[in-house]
């Protein structure tokens, strides 16, 4: 038996990064096919001897940004299949 998989739907990511000379922050919004959009920030600090990096600061605050991301849809997904099942399902893990 052979199964092909298709793309039926995709999602785009934006991610916007505001940063000064020690901080960047980053924020990561998703908009779902239900019209939901779902936001999540992270953070980064350039130690004081540190090399200035802003790349470097975008790379980690993104990750984090993205890893909340990750941790909210996990939890929404949870949730509606608690909604439609009428009970408390498993934990979904990562």
């Amino acid at each position: 038996m052979t199964s092909t998989m298709r793309t039926t739907v995709g999602w785009h990511v934006d991610m916007e990064f505001m940063e000064d000379d020690q901080h960047t922050r980053a924020v990561a919004m998703v908009r779902l096919p239900d019209g939901t959009e779902v936001r999540a920030h992270g953070h980064a600090s350039r130690h004081h001897v540190d090399a200035n990096q802003p790349r470097v600061g975008e790379e980690v605050a993104g990750a984090r940004a993205l890893n909340e991301l990750a941790m909210q849809l996990l939890t929404k997904a949870h949730d509606e299949i608690d909604e439609v099942s009428g009970r408390t399902s498993h934990p979904i893990h990562v």
